[in-house]
């Protein structure tokens, strides 16, 4: 019994186990992918068997046990794993938009979030102030610098410039500019009764939908307006070098039902139930957010992994004995004959 026992131990902890192990993990992550299902379980799944093959490897080979370097390479290793599966269960990636000068308010456009992960945000607060975004001939874009302001943990406002590849940390929460960006006319419906409401409309990414800036902004009441932004000016030559800007000269159409408006900012158009009140154009950014807590320590793991490896190989070639040079003269006579 205690045999078999061993057997199958060693059956698990042997390097097949970990080939298939490892093809089933891209199995799972592969289909995640594709169908765009949460995996988030299959995976831990997975990542757990693997941590299981490992330590059945130590306990089959006394290598492990006998060389401190080795051993600990392998708990690091075990310790990759075991993160990097908690790390997608606690993990959260997600979309959201928002209107130059408008607070962020905790909401998702798009969210894939861990079974760990309550899915909602603690409460992040941070403004965005605008963006400066530079295009070299052919609309090629450079870095885009966005301008947020926040509250600090001292009470006082902070501020700082992130991009695409320069987050804003807040609690853990790594929140980048996407190349999703464009114009947000703000609207205000004031009813005939009651208290205004007003809100922007986020038209399609600019200059990538430059022909498709239209979109509907939904009333209170159930009616939606169909507004759509009007200018004859080209703001991006693809000629020349040029920055993303708003246009000097614009109008903004409005349709609902078979009644048609062109607004300049500050008009309002007068229809059953109130008016609506251009109040002026703005920009707007796409934002992606990450947040994974085990990020530092799978670099200490790896750092570790890689510092005991190289421990490991330094003790065993350092150590292998050097072969002896050839003695010229009596031994030459015993080589020759």
């Amino acid at each position: 019994m205690k045999q078999d026992r061993h057997a199958l131990i060693a059956h698990f902890g042997s390097l097949r186990s970990t080939l298939a192990l490892l093809v089933l993990l891209a199995a799972v992550v592969l289909g995640g992918s594709v169908s765009g299902t949460a995996f988030g379980v299959g995976v831990a799944l997975v990542i757990a068997l693997l941590s299981l093959n490992l330590l059945a490897a130590l306990v089959v080979h006394p290598a492990f046990r006998r060389q401190l370097p080795l051993l600990v390479a392998h708990l690091a290793l075990l310790a990759l794993v075991l993160l990097a599966g908690f790390g997608r269960l606690a993990a959260l990636d997600g979309r959201f938009e928002l209107t130059q000068g408008v607070p962020f308010d905790g909401q998702l456009i798009e969210q894939h979030a861990g079974a760990l992960h309550p899915g909602t945000l603690p409460g992040l607060q941070f403004r965005h102030d605008g963006f400066d975004i530079d295009y070299a001939p052919g609309r090629k874009r450079g870095p885009t610098r966005n301008r947020v302001t926040w509250i600090g943990a001292d009470g006082r406002p902070q501020s700082a410039t992130i991009g695409d590849h320069k987050p804003l940390v807040l609690d853990g929460y790594r929140i980048y500019t996407s190349p999703n960006k464009g114009f947000a006319p703000v609207l205000r419906w004031v009813p005939a009764q009651g208290a205004p409401v007003a809100g922007a409309v986020h038209l399609p990414s600019y200059p990538m939908h430059e022909l498709r800036q239209s979109r509907e902004w939904p009333l209170p009441d159930g009616r939606s307006a169909w507004v759509m932004l009007q200018f004859d000016e080209q703001l991006l030559d693809p000629q020349a070098a040029a920055s993303f800007r708003l246009p000097k000269d614009h109008r903004l159409v409005l349709r609902l039902g078979e009644q048609r408006f062109e607004l300049a900012p500050g008009e309002g158009a007068a229809i059953a139930g109130g008016t609506i009140v251009y109040d002026g154009l703005r920009t707007w950014m796409g934002y992606r957010v990450a947040y994974d807590p085990t990020l530092p320590w799978l670099l200490a793991a790896a750092l570790l992994a890689a510092l005991s490896l190289g421990w490991h190989y330094l003790r065993k070639f350092g150590a292998a004995p050097r072969a002896l040079p050839l003695v010229q003269g009596a031994r030459a006579g015993v080589i020759d004959g």
